[in-house]
């Protein structure tokens, strides 16, 4: 059973990273790809869809995360609360974005929505980038490991923005949004493949990676960086789609194989009632996730709820 909790909780983990990374990277990226008026509305229309279904993940994550992983839990509040205010903060900042945009007419108050939706997009993804350091190294510390870990993780969520904004954004004429995004793939998986080999020099320093199985988390790493440099490499869109989704999934799985986290025992009684809540749900998230994509592959050409 713990193991099976484990890969559960790694699931909705790994999960919502991947499909959070899509939404958040392109936000981090939307006064690259979307310089106009048109384009800011034609790309919160390709987020808006995504941003809510990701979320759901999350809170799987963290229903799971209480229930079946009390010491986990108590050592992520415990060491990471700076960073898990600040991430909720920049997280309230996007979505608050997202949601009054379309609710506002003066050019100048879209404008507002649309720096929230930037300005929070890029604190999400850097207090991720901080919480996947602390939980690598046990905690906050003052390392050269931890900030380059924090830039790695930055321009991973950048790479699945660009991957997804470059199939999204296609469609309006004479709209050069998706291709700008397909461009920015190659350049922004160098930059994350440069971030990850610095990081994975500094593991090793005083302050680093806590491991008790380094060959595991070597290995982790390694295919973490096979995937960024296939992704600087390869030719379209639909290719990085892929491969960046890979590597997004390969850093969530790099830090639950290498991390040194606390566990206890869990009650049966609470186990079951934990799995039988969350597991019947697995599929149904998992279609639902499918359906979703197949029904907005492209954002909407005319206004919507969102924008």
């Amino acid at each position: 059973m713990d193991v099976l909790s484990t890969v559960l909780l790694a699931l909705f983990v790994v999960g919502y990273l991947v499909l959070a990374g899509a939404d958040i990277g392109l936000g981090l990226l939307m006064p690259v790809v979307a310089r106009t008026p048109e384009q800011r509305r034609r790309a919160v229309a390709a987020i808006a869809p995504y941003f809510l279904a990701s979320e759901v993940w999350l809170v799987a994550a963290v229903g799971v995360l209480a229930g079946l992983f009390p010491a986990l839990d108590h050592h992520v509040v415990a060491e990471l609360w700076p960073v898990l205010v600040t991430l909720l903060g920049g997280w309230l900042v996007r979505d608050s974005g997202l949601w009054l945009r379309a609710r506002v007419d003066a050019p100048s108050r879209r404008a507002v929505c649309d720096t929230a939706v930037v300005a929070g997009s890029w604190v999400v993804a850097a207090s991720w980038g901080l919480v996947l350091a602390g939980l690598l190294t046990g905690g906050l510390t003052a390392s050269v490991f931890t900030p380059l870990c924090a830039v790695a993780v930055l321009a991973l969520f950048a790479l699945r923005g660009a991957s997804f904004g470059a199939e999204r954004l296609v469609g309006a004429l004479h709209d050069d949004s998706a291709d700008v995004a397909a461009r920015a793939t190659r350049v922004v998986a160098r930059v994350a493949l440069a971030a990850a080999l610095l990081a994975t020099g500094a593991a090793p320093l005083p302050g680093g990676v806590a491991t008790d199985r380094p060959v595991v988390a070597a290995a982790s790493a390694l295919v973490l960086l096979v995937l960024l440099a296939v992704t600087s490499g390869v030719r379209g869109p639909m290719l990085s789609r892929h491969t960046s989704a890979l590597a997004m999934g390969a850093a969530g799985v790099l830090t639950a194989l290498s991390a040194q986290l606390p566990t206890e025992p869990v009650p049966a009684t609470t186990a079951v009632f934990v799995w039988a809540a969350l597991a019947p749900a697995v599929p149904f998230m998992v279609l639902g996730q499918v359906w979703m994509y197949r029904l907005a592959r492209r954002p909407a050409p005319a206004p919507t709820f969102f924008a």
